[in-house]
């Protein structure tokens, strides 16, 4: 099944590179095998980035292995300096620990605890890391390490060479931190792979290194491909923001509504990183597609699929009742917890206090929230085409702002749906 599981890898674009292929397949062919990648708690949560090496762990498991995922209590307070401009940021031991917690319970959604032999576990590298003294580390660890070596890593020396940048002895350090995470793993685990993104590379092999030199194991890297997208804006990234794994940072809505605007170029490529369906499958799909005018069928499925995998059934069916409700159907018929994602990242959206409406104009109230200009308001208007909670009002209501936005007329006592035409929305909330 493993050798399978590498073939399906390379055939869905996962597969970057790899120390010793065919020595790593024998040791994967012979049973199950632990393997581990690691999360640093940078934020309070992980984004769709970290999607891709979560479900690889997953891929592993359900080849029959033993997957680890390891969350950084020790090298996010460090920050690893891998192909970027600056130093990052140090955050405090209290704050890392709280996002630690946070990571663990994301990562674990996408792995089974309960599984035999192949069952997950999180481990945490402060556990080990966190019992050196700064003499012992040096000695033990750090005589491993030559920094001719060290600087010549891709991920050090383009920090070395751009003017005025450098790089602390802080961050430098940080290659030596994860791989005593490997060898560690290696010793109390007999973890013999790590997997990480492509920009992982010296990172990994030095892990792989100091474990045959310190343990005297074999242990094998395999790295995946960072996510680009066809037009080669940022994956992750839209005008709102990043796109969370949090559900309080990124809504299931706005999550599924990400997947759905993929793309064409990008679709069939995500549809092999992101989900479990076959390359057989996924192929079809694209040559269906490819005989349709208009609209094709994979972002949908893509979105369903990849919203499922991280909130559940429930979260995909809020997600399509919100987005069917908002653009073809009755956005009054949803529920108060819709209408709360939406409020959070699915519409562009504002509140209001009762005391603040009295003699205002409907006009200005919709043009401060974004919805147009004044002109383009009275318009609507003129076409009984400003609709709020579902009532449609004309140029009769241009002074009934207070009456329009009371407190009786609220989907639950404080929200209305206000829509401009057939595109504009906003939801206001009343204070």
């Amino acid at each position: 099944m493993t050798a399978a599981l590498i073939e399906d890898l390379k055939a869905r674009g996962l597969y970057n590179d790899c120390t010793g292929e065919a020595e790593l397949v024998e040791r994967l062919e012979a049973g199950c095998q632990t393997l581990y990648c690691g999360f640093d708690p940078t934020a309070d949560s992980l984004h769709i980035g970290s999607l891709v090496p979560l479900l690889v762990l997953k891929r592993f498991q359900m080849a029959g292995h033993k997957p680890l995922a390891l969350v950084g209590g020790a090298t996010g307070l460090i920050g690893d300096p891998s192909f970027k401009a600056a130093e990052r940021k140090l955050n405090g031991p209290e704050v890392v620990g709280q996002w630690v917690e946070k990571l663990k319970a994301q990562v674990s959604r996408f792995i089974e605890f309960d599984a035999g032999e192949s069952s997950a576990k999180v481990v945490n590298n402060l556990d080990w890391v966190g019992e050196f003294t700064m003499l012992d580390f040096l000695r033990d660890v750090g005589k491993y390490f030559s920094v001719n070596q060290m600087i010549q890593k891709e991920s050090v020396k383009q920090r070395l060479d751009r003017d005025g940048a450098g790089i602390s002895f802080t961050e430098f350090t940080y290659m030596i931190l994860q791989s005593y995470d490997f060898a560690k793993l290696n010793e109390i685990e007999n973890c013999i792979l790590q997997i990480g993104g492509s920009d992982q590379w010296g990172n990994i092999t030095g892990g792989t290194e100091l474990t045959r030199r310190m343990n005297g194991n074999q242990v094998f890297g395999l790295t995946l491909p960072l996510v680009t997208k066809s037009d080669g804006t940022k994956f992750g990234k839209t005008e709102s923001g990043t796109i969370w794994l949090d559900a309080k940072k990124t809504s299931p809505y706005a999550f599924y509504q990400f997947w759905l605007n993929t793309a064409d170029a990008d679709a069939y490529k995500f549809l092999k990183y992101f989900t479990f369906l076959s390359v057989e499958e996924i192929d079809q799909i694209e040559a269906t597609d490819a005989q349709i005018q208009g609209r094709k069928t994979a972002q949908p499925i893509l979105a369903a699929e990849v919203t499922k995998l991280l909130h559940g059934e429930e979260g995909l069916a809020a997600a399509q009742r919100i987005t069917e409700a908002l653009f073809s159907g009755d956005a009054t018929t949803l529920s108060e917890q819709d209408l709360e994602q939406i409020k959070l990242d699915g519409l562009p959206s504002g509140d209001i206090q009762a005391s603040d409406l009295k003699g205002v104009p409907l006009t200005q109230l919709l043009s401060d929230a974004g919805l147009g200009q004044g002109k383009q308001i009275k318009d609507a208007l003129g076409r009984n085409a400003v609709i709020v909670n579902g009532t449609a009002y004309g140029m009769d209501a241009l002074m009934a702002a207070e009456d329009i936005y009371s407190k009786e007329k609220a989907l639950f006592g404080r929200f209305f749906i206000t829509k401009l035409g057939k595109k504009k929305h906003h939801l206001f909330e009343l204070k």
